[in-house]
């Protein structure tokens, strides 16, 4: 049976999953939304990407995004990864040459720099949410358009109006002010763009340079309204990779495949994991000034995993688990 590799990126707003092959071919790609709740996710993609791969073995898996840890235990994972290293890998496999890489996604942006292949920097903006594709998606809505056809709206415009972007509250209260003095929407929606582009440049990529070749992922990449004002204010192509919205798992999907050429096997629990119950619950640990709040995770009603702890003494049933392993 052919081998396979997973990657897992569980974000606040999306979470994906990507399957490769052992030429890190993508056999099949799952997009979904996470709704606030990550097990329930983490169930439903892999019940969904498991259809692609009735002729593959699953030999590796990693996980990345916000909610990586968790997904680890739930999934068995081989190996856990920032974002930014999710990210870059994805992007060097796309582009060898890539020096820059912007970033997008639901609730969170950021920039990385590559030298020789290698992460030189990095920023990451998660404090204001103008900019994001959760505020594109909002203002979207306000405005009664699909969020497939914002971009569209904007590269028609003849006269783009200038939004204070700085801040989504400001932004959005100075796009209703443009409304109301009869300003149109493709000039409305392209000056939001290009505000959303300059506050980007201004407070993620400030102090850094931006050389080519320059990669543009994130679900925000399809917003060729986005892309367009990005162009414009760097004078310079975007490269747009094919797999844009998904460039967090496909990273950890790579990553998954080094590990098990290291490795020689994987932890992955496998897909019955789909028909197990979990919970998770918090308490505060007492044992010392720390007061460490820990985390619980619970299948079949029986404790697999806690963390959060800073002593590891909860922690340690993560441990005699991957012992069994």
């Amino acid at each position: 049976m052919k081998r396979c590799f997973l990657g897992i990126d569980i974000g606040s707003v999306s979470s994906n999953f990507v399957a490769v092959d052992e030429s890190l071919n993508v056999i099949d790609k799952i997009y979904l939304r996470t709704q606030g709740q990550p097990i329930n996710v983490i169930k439903k993609g892999l019940s969904l990407i498991k259809n692609s791969l009735v002729d593959y073995k699953v030999s590796g898996v990693a996980t990345t995004g916000s909610g990586r840890e968790l997904a680890s235990l739930v999934v068995g994972a081989d190996t856990v990864k920032n974002e930014i290293t999710a990210h870059a890998v994805a992007a060097l496999k796309c582009c060898p040459d890539v020096r820059t890489v912007l970033e997008i996604g639901g609730q969170d942006s950021k920039i990385i720099i590559l030298k020789d292949k290698i992460v030189y920097d990095f920023a990451m903006n998660t404090v204001c949410a103008a900019g994001t594709g959760s505020f594109l998606d909002r203002q979207a809505a306000r405005l009664g358009i699909p969020i497939e056809e914002f971009g569209s709206y904007a590269v028609k415009s003849k006269n783009p109006v200038r939004i204070a972007g700085r801040c989504a509250v400001f932004a959005e209260s100075d796009m209703i002010h443009k409304q109301q003095t009869g300003q149109c929407l493709e000039d409305i929606i392209c000056g939001l763009c290009q505000a959303l582009v300059r506050n980007y440049l201004n407070n993620i990529a400030k102090g850094k340079t931006l050389e080519e070749p320059i990669i543009f992922q994130g679900g925000v990449a399809a917003n060729i309204g986005i892309v367009a004002a990005f162009e414009k204010e760097l004078n310079a192509k975007l490269i747009v990779p094919e797999h844009y919205d998904v460039m967090g798992a496909l990273g950890a999907a790579i990553i998954s495949k080094g590990q098990y050429e290291k490795k020689g096997y994987t932890s992955f629990a496998g897909f019955d994991i789909i028909n197990y119950s979990y919970s998770t619950k918090s308490f505060q640990c007492e044992n010392c000034p720390n007061c460490c709040e820990v985390i619980e995770l619970c299948s079949e009603g029986e404790v697999s995993a806690r963390w959060g702890d800073r002593c590891g003494m909860h922690s340690q049933v993560r441990k005699k688990i991957d012992q069994a392993i």
